[in-house]
């Protein structure tokens, strides 16, 4: 109370207690409150306790505080020992009058400190009425003991209880809002003692379920070494619904006249040694910064030309390992230097944060290294990458079709050739001239089954043509030869449609001298040859190459093969047709024992042919079912791929953007402290961390779909690349977002800012957030400051609009309305409050030891002051002496880094 006593004499008060409004209240205190006997019990040993703390001083104390202050005398020596002040004489007689006399001298004392004294009267306490005793006791209490208490420009009870706020913050399971139900547990008494003498009590170890156990053991240290004497009762303090406020906040007032201005010195050691914590940190980060940004750039400049060379490669095989190269880099390479620029954004933005809000000069990185150069690079290497994938895989499919086109064309202009081989020399025959009537005739109608079969083959002359100008539009790496073959199938054909033409007019000037043919053979040769040209369609229909890309094609050919197999029964009447009229040619001739060949003259194809081409026929209809059903099983092996891919696609993107919604409205709605909305942001970063295996498992997938060269998906609207980048996107949105909330750590510790202050920024911001984008244009940012009392001019609104859109983007960030905030309602730490902090530690010389800076400050710290620290030059210098006041104006000062 010593200390106590020389803090009230050293300082000077300006209240008014006739005009306090709180006084008033106090003073006027409730009488009925008085009558419950459980807070009269309470009353009763708190004050006794309380006085006989003061009296001990005198080597007096009391017993029973209604009947040992009736006579005056102690009353006035209590007033005495508090007050430090001599009262008049008291009257030594006995009598009533005495006593009353005695107590109106104490009366009239504490009258004459401003306090209004309601319905106390002397007679009452000389007649030991306790409530009137306990009310005179507690406005003496409230004067001398908890008046004067004051904390930011709140007294009495208020400061009283934003001391203990401020002091028991940190401590878990304590939340103190009043003077009655928030000490219940005791662990607010036990974090008082813990924050100011920590080597007393071990608070990890209290538990919140023992209130009596805690409130003994904080009493028990308070009284044997903080010499605070026991004044509560703990099992009254738990047992009673609503503790004595009173009570509570006279025993509460005795912590903090016990600790309050006790750490003087060692709050200036502090403020210097967390100014230079913070200069050492910047220094770091800077380096860290100019380190990471040059790997990043230098990364960036090595995978542009590789992502921008477009030169396509010749075969399937080497643009399918481009593709797998262009995957592991999306999928091994990239990711980590995303995470690079990501936590080098917010490294940066961290760093600026600690420099503005200490008052350090803003970092400069080295030119080329600049947040906006890293951007600009990373936007080119985007640039680069997009439509790379697109354009391998169009590559890939151009490559694939040009294959199939140059077999199909190869087989074609084989069929073609072996079909035309021979025709020409044919066609230049003179054997008509020689010929008999009927050999003639023969000639002839044999030429016209041949303009049929000519006829029928222009389709497929077409056909070459057409794939191979296709080969050519698509850049065929083996164009040359395609050409030259399809241009001598061309000319061979105009030579033969030539020459064809030529022996017809030869044919036809000769038909007038031939009457006689054999109509079987040309009913032969007629029917023959289509049937003919038919199972060679067919054949080559059967053996014809396909490619096909969902289940709905494969099954349409197995249809149409279905319907080809239909019309087989057809077929087979027709050639026992045609083989029955060559058996009719036979028997004529054995009939009549004609001496002509039985060959037909009119057709070169045999009866042999027709059989062995029918047999050809049948055997290719079970192979073509087997490669049918083998092209289904490996589509629908592709659907399970689709299917299996779009259950995982459409799981994972909707979780994606829902986390995406969670964390842009959990930014906006968050509300509370701000370490809850930090961890409640660290649970959904560990939450979507542990999501990654689903991504990585989709990739698996999506590799084997790409490797079954499987290009569509109809059964998700989610491909690969829209999962990479919104996984990308998330990941960084929720560091961005806890980098956000971070700087509002940083910023609410480094300028003193409540949590309330933060959370009536976070209300008003988002108030006039009208989009709900977590920005502000400028005439919602004009209307909240107008809302908040700000008489705006054109130039002062100009002025602000510099600070919080210094680039003119015609937006208001939430972090942009929180430093202004700041910088308007926030104290920061100035050169002139460090040089007042050195000062203190050199006992007000104008210059500080190293043997002093050692012994006040932490090695390290005092290291760095000697280290950085110049000679004092001025008056009254001594060896070693060092200029403190030009090493702090330089922390503030333009930075070298």
């Amino acid at each position: 109370m010593n200390s106590m006593n020389q803090i009230e004499t050293n300082m000077q008060y300006t209240y008014n207690y006739e005009e306090d409004e709180y006084m008033t209240q106090e003073e006027e205190w409730d009488r009925d409150l008085l009558l419950d006997p459980a807070w009269e019990k309470q009353q009763r040993k708190t004050f006794t306790a309380w006085c006989n703390s003061h009296l001990r001083k005198a080597g007096t104390q009391i017993e029973n505080i209604e009947e040992d202050f009736r006579n005056g005398l102690k009353l006035m020596l209590l007033l005495e020992v508090i007050s430090g002040e001599r009262l008049p004489k008291p009257d030594r007689g006995k009598m009533r009058f005495h006593k009353i006399a005695n107590v109106n001298k104490a009366l009239d004392y504490i009258a004459s400190k401003g306090v209004k004294l309601v319905s106390i009267g002397a007679e009452e306490i000389v007649d030991g009425n306790v409530k009137m005793t306990l009310g005179m006791i507690w406005t003496i209490i409230l004067r001398f003991a908890i008046q004067d208490i004051s904390v930011e420009e709140t007294s009495a009870k208020e400061g009283l209880l934003l001391w203990c706020q401020r002091k028991t913050a940190p401590y878990r399971n304590v939340n103190i809002q009043n003077f009655h139900l928030s000490w219940k547990d005791g662990l607010g008494l036990c974090a008082l003692i813990h924050r100011h003498r920590p080597d007393l009590i071990d608070y990890s170890k209290l538990n919140k379920d023992d209130p009596i156990g805690n409130i003994n053991l904080a009493m028990e240290i308070a009284e044997k070494h903080l010499d605070i004497p026991k004044m509560l009762d703990a099992e009254d303090v738990v047992n009673t619904a609503r503790p004595d406020e009173r009570t509570i906040m006279t025993y509460v007032s005795c912590y903090y006249h016990a600790f309050a201005g006790a750490q003087k010195a060692e709050t200036a050691a502090n403020r210097i040694c967390k100014v230079l914590a913070v200069n050492q940190e910047n220094e770091r980060l800077m380096e860290e910064y100019e380190r990471l940004a040059s790997e990043l750039l230098e990364w960036i400049r090595r995978t542009i030309p590789w992502l921008e060379n477009r030169t396509p490669e010749k075969t399937m095989q080497a643009m399918q390992k481009k593709l797998e190269d262009f995957r592991d880099y999306r999928r091994k390479h990239k990711p980590p230097k995303v995470q690079e620029k990501c936590q080098l954004e917010i490294n940066f933005n961290t760093l600026q944060t600690k420099l503005r809000i200490s008052n350090r000069p803003a970092f400069m990185p080295s030119e080329g290294k600049m947040v906006s150069d890293i951007a600009g690079a990373w936007q080119r290497l985007e640039q680069a990458e997009k439509g790379y994938e697109e354009w391998l895989l169009n590559e890939i499919r151009r490559l694939e079709r040009l294959e199939h086109l140059a077999e199909k064309f190869r087989q074609k202009a084989s069929t073609h050739e072996q079909w035309a081989y021979g025709k020409e020399q044919i066609l230049l025959q003179k054997d008509y001239e020689s010929a008999s009537l009927t050999e003639v005739r023969a000639m002839l109608r044999k030429h016209e089954a041949f303009e049929s079969d000519l006829a029928a083959h222009q389709d497929r002359v077409e056909q070459i043509a057409a794939i191979a100008q296709e080969l050519n539009e698509l850049d065929y790496h083996d164009a040359a030869s395609v050409n030259d073959r399809c241009q001598k199938i061309c000319d061979q054909w105009d030579s033969l449609g030539t020459l064809t033409q030529k022996r017809r007019e030869a044919l036809e000037r000769t038909e007038k001298l031939l009457e006689t043919i054999d109509q079987l053979h040309l009913e032969f040769a007629k029917r023959a040859a289509p049937f003919n040209n038919w199972m060679e369609g067919a054949m080559e229909d059967l053996q014809d190459m396909f490619i096909v890309h969902s289940i709905e094609e494969i099954q349409s050919l197995i249809s149409a093969h279905d319907q080809f197999k239909a019309t087989l029964p057809e077929a087979d009447g027709e050639r026992q047709a045609i083989l029955s009229i060559q058996n009719e040619v036979e028997k004529v001739i054995q009939s009549y024992s004609m001496r002509i060949s039985a060959s037909n003259p009119y057709s070169t194809v045999t009866v042999d042919e027709i059989r062995s081409k029918w047999e050809k026929v049948k055997q290719l209809v079970p192979q073509r079912d087997q490669s049918l059903q083998e092209e289904l099983a490996r589509q629908h092996a592709n659907e399970r791929l689709r299917r299996q891919f779009a259950a995982q696609a459409n799981v994972i993107g909707p979780w994606i953007q829902t986390k995406m919604e969670e964390i842009a409205r959990s930014s906006i709605e968050m509300t509370g402290p701000l370490e809850d909305q930090m961890n409640q942001l660290k649970q959904y970063e560990h939450n979507i961390i542990n999501y990654k295996h689903n991504i990585d498992k989709l990739e698996g997938d999506h590799q084997l779909i790409q490797e079954a060269l499987v290009f569509d998906n109809k059964h998700t609207n989610y491909t690969m690349e829209h999962i990479r980048v919104g996984w990308e996107l998330l990941l960084t949105t929720i560091a961005r977002t806890i980098n956000e909330v971070e700087t509002q750590i940083l910023t609410r510790d480094a300028k003193g800012i409540t949590q309330e202050q933060m959370n009536d920024f976070r209300a008003s911001f988002n108030h006039f957030d009208r989009r709900k984008n977590g920005l502000m244009d400028h005439d919602d940012f004009r209307a909240c400051l107008i809302s908040m009392g700000y008489d705006l001019g054109e130039a002062e609104f100009a002025r602000i609009m510099s600070l919080v859109d210094p680039n003119g983007q015609g937006t208001v960030t939430f972090q942009s309305f929180i430093d202004f905030m700041t910088r308007e309602t926030a104290d920061t730490d100035t050169a002139e409050q460090v040089i007042a902090s050195f000062r203190i530690l050199a006992s007000d010389k104008p210059y500080i030891l190293a043997d002093e800076l050692r012994r006040e400050l932490p090695p390290e710290q005092a290291q760095y002051c000697i280290k950085r620290m110049p000679p004092y030059t001025g008056p009254g210098s001594v060896p070693g002496a060092l200029d403190y006041t030009a090493f702090s104006s330089a922390l503030y000062g333009e930075s070298d880094l």
